[in-house]
């Protein structure tokens, strides 16, 4: 497995990064897992491609099918010339909700609180279909809660923007609110979300994080693509 990342120059993502190789590596031993980044960061998923021997995977650490899954990766791919595969994305997986909905418990958050309001802090994208699919982790995060609601805002991109969309649940009456970062590390967008709420009075919980249902989906992807090849 080649896991590609988006690459950052906070360091904090790449670290997140390779502590998900390594829970790949604990959770299917005997598995190659190597780490590639599309930018900022070294190995380049270039260089990675270019070392490889017989086939592999690359399995692209990124939650929306844009333009790094979409154009970089399979751009790449081509160049290389290497028998490789290439994995979907994560996308709306069930269980990387219920990552979002521990890291929102370890904010204290409860299921229970009418009062609460809930914003899906995504980093949006040019693609409608993108941000209607990245829309539907509102839902499936609303479920079985009597939060007054949830909603979702782009970091960049498309509206609404973060202040918007803090103003939208307010104005349906939510008290308190909270951002769920729909993002798998912290970096300097995250940290713009963050002082955004900072100054509206609310507070942020913590992206997704190197989490073992992460690395789960990963190999689901991995596995995924290896069956579709072989039904080919």
């Amino acid at each position: 497995m080649i896991l590609a990342a988006h690459g950052s120059a906070d360091p904090r993502s790449a670290t997140v990064t390779h502590a998900v190789a390594a829970q790949l590596r604990t959770l299917r031993p005997g598995l190659d897992v190597r780490v590639g980044f599309c930018e900022q960061n070294a190995p380049n998923l270039r260089d990675v491609l270019g070392a490889v021997r017989g086939s592999a995977v690359v399995t692209p650490l990124l939650l929306a099918s844009a333009y790094h899954a979409r154009v970089d990766i399979p751009g790449l791919i081509e160049q290389s010339g290497a028998d490789v595969l290439q994995a979907d994305t994560l996308g709306e997986d069930p269980r990387l909700v219920e990552v979002m909905r521990q890291r929102l418990a370890e904010a204290d958050v409860a299921a229970g609180d009418p009062h609460l309001g809930v914003l899906v802090v995504a980093v949006g994208s040019s693609r409608p279909e993108a941000n209607a699919r990245t829309a539907t982790v509102a839902d499936a995060l609303a479920y079985n809660t009597r939060w007054s609601g949830v909603a979702v805002a782009h970091a960049a991109g498309p509206r609404p923007s973060v202040a918007a969309g803090i103003e939208a649940l307010r104005q349906r009456g939510a008290r308190r609110i909270i951002l769920a970062p729909w993002f798998i590390a912290p970096g300097r967008i995250t940290d713009r979300v963050a002082e955004i709420a900072r100054d509206a009075g609310v507070r942020m919980a913590a992206p997704l994080g190197a989490h073992a249902l992460l690395a789960e989906t990963l190999l689901d992807r991995f596995d995924q693509a290896i069956a579709a090849r072989a039904a080919a």
